[in-house]
């Protein structure tokens, strides 16, 4: 009788593993209706994100601090939230009609409410994705938290260390800190966080603003202030869901909103029934391939679009891009601001309005009531690509629900930013199919963009399967390089794809809301490669490395609907 030969786990099974347990951990919790993350009920959580080590998250299992994750984490988060033991995720309550002010984290559209001293209120409009990055951050942070207390208590009767005590000096400090008083906490803080006296000097001025000079100081005291008096008082944080958020999530509330507002604009300006093009994007690259060439070419004294795409895209170029989004609302664009929840804004282009002799592009439809509409739907996050796309595919229903219309969408291209298994920064995937990760559903294609259509203007282009994660923020190197290394020919990751394709297949193939022979185009840039050590999301942005890629890929999509 053979033996059977049982192979030592690899880490990216541990790996696959923490993820799992994660998501399961984290939807019981949910359900529970609260926890406390230091404590019993949030270890499962902490110790799942200490053997996945995500690379977002960088030296989070090691003694020292972590600087660059506690920056991409604190920039997703409100502004206070270290100050507060009670952070509360609630729907969208009616706190936009109160005295309380919307705090909005510099890189996440979503509403907080700061509504004492100790409680911090954050709005989930996105669906379980949002849940899934909020929870992970705070997790992670709560673990930062604790290695400062870890090093700066001395005794059980809560003394503490020297650095604690002239570092809270300086930040209870009323007066500004002089460059000496700032460079001796600096001094202090390095050895509580037990990193250089350059890495903390290049932190405070990475973190500092023109309100808060001392936020990184700030921070820091604030997160072990919190955690000492975890340890030493039994003061624990908790994190709450309310009711009506654990009633509302899941039942598309936000999307169904948002997308009757748009068919009912659609409806009212006679654009219902004519060829509808859905586009996944920002809210810049389509008006400016357009409207912006012939706009500028004059004024910047050049004819290289780039050269125009990448000034429009300079920070202090405000004069530029009001002057093209001026043009182009006088040419048939419609701007929908979101007044759903869903923080998605909405740009429609009557291209009947347009005259194609003045811009780059050709239209073969000649009759007016055969003229492509284009939609364009602002970054959805996560699971809320579904929740909205499905929503708008469904036919329009008359106020008194007497009448159903159906939409003619002739094609769905989504454009977005992703994680790249191979290659670099800017570099393009085009991808065959979306891999569900931690499900068995799997997202076949056709996709009308190819390799061919974006190669040979100095960037990498690569093509294959893409990987549809719960949250960026969980990925580690270990479960990314089998996926690279594997038959599934993974090329890169992201966030919305296969909720995007179910949304599509689901309103084609199962519904038939919409045609079955509706096209669908994919193409992604890269905004890090994290496999790559210090090439990651938290190591900083693209800058203007995203201009090419965003705009090749805007002109390659509406080449092909204008001449479809």
């Amino acid at each position: 009788m053979s033996k059977i030969k049982i192979h030592e786990r690899t880490r990216a099974q541990e790996s696959s593993g923490a993820i799992e347990r994660l998501y399961i951990t984290m939807r019981h919790l949910f359900n529970r209706g609260f926890y406390k993350p230091m404590g019993v009920s949030g270890e499962t959580l902490r110790q799942s994100l200490l053997v996945l080590r995500p690379e977002i998250y960088g030296s989070i299992a090691e003694e020292k601090a972590e600087i660059n994750g506690l920056l991409y984490v604190i920039d997703r988060l409100p502004i206070g939230i270290e100050e507060c033991r009670f952070i509360n995720l609630t729907s969208d309550e009616g706190y936009k009609n109160s005295h309380f002010k919307a705090i909005i984290p510099p890189k996440r559209r979503r509403n907080c409410y700061r509504i004492d001293e100790e409680q911090m209120n954050i709005e989930i409009t996105r669906g379980r994705s949002e849940i899934y990055d909020i929870l992970t951050h705070l997790t992670f942070l709560f673990i930062e938290s604790h290695k400062i207390s870890d090093r700066v208590l001395i005794g059980e009767d809560g003394e503490t260390t020297r650095d604690w005590e002239k570092l809270e000096q300086a930040v209870c400090k009323k007066k500004k800190l002089t460059l000496a008083e700032r460079e001796v906490a600096i001094t202090h803080t390095a050895n509580i966080l037990g990193r250089t006296f350059e890495e903390i000097l290049d932190a405070h001025k990475t973190f500092s603003t023109k309100e808060n000079p001392e936020r990184f100081l700030n921070i820091i005291y604030w997160l072990g202030k919190l955690a000492i008096k975890e340890v030493t008082k039994g003061e624990k944080r908790t994190i709450t869901f309310s009711p009506v958020l654990r009633e509302r999530l899941g039942h598309h509330i936000h999307g169904e909103v948002w997308a009757d507002n748009i068919k009912r604009v659609l409806k009212e300006n006679k654009l219902l029934h004519r060829p509808i093009h859905i586009i996944s994007a920002n809210m810049h690259s389509v008006m400016n391939s357009i409207f912006a060439p012939n706009l500028l070419q004059k004024q910047l004294n050049t004819t290289d679009e780039f050269d125009i795409f990448e000034a429009l895209s300079t920070s202090g170029n405000n004069a530029l891009r009001n002057k093209v989004e001026k043009e182009a609302l006088k040419k048939g664009m419609i701007y929908i601001e979101d007044e759903s929840g869903t923080n998605i804004h909405v740009q429609i282009f009557d291209t009947a309005k347009i005259d194609f002799s003045k811009t780059s592009y050709n239209c073969c439809a000649t009759n007016d009531d055969e003229k492509p509409v284009l939609f364009v739907m602002d970054y959805a996050f996560g699971e809320q690509a579904y929740e909205t796309i499905d929503e708008f595919l469904k036919p329009y229903t008359s106020q008194d629900k007497t009448k159903k219309e159906y939409l003619n969408v002739a094609s769905v291209s989504i454009m977005g930013k992703a994680g790249i298994l191979e290659g670099g920064k800017g570099d393009i995937m085009i991808p065959s199919a979306h891999i569900f990760e931690g499900t068995a559903d799997n997202y076949p294609f056709k996709n009308e963009l190819q390799k061919e259509d974006l190669e040979g203007h100095g960037l990498q282009v690569f093509e294959g399967s893409m990987i549809t994660v719960l949250g960026t923020s969980l990925q580690n190197k270990d479960i990314l390089k089998f996926f690279h290394d594997s038959t599934w020919n993974v090329i890169g990751l992201e966030m919305e794809g296969a909720h995007y394709q179910k949304a599509i297949q689901s309103a084609s193939k199962i519904r038939r809301s919409i045609s079955e022979d509706v096209k669908v185009r994919y193409a992604y840039y890269a905004s890090d490669n994290p496999l790559e050590t210090g090439s990651t999301l938290a190591s900083g942005g693209l800058g203007t490395t995203g201009v090419k890629p965003t705009y090749l890929i805007t002109r390659k999509i509406l080449e092909q609907l204008f001449n479809n």
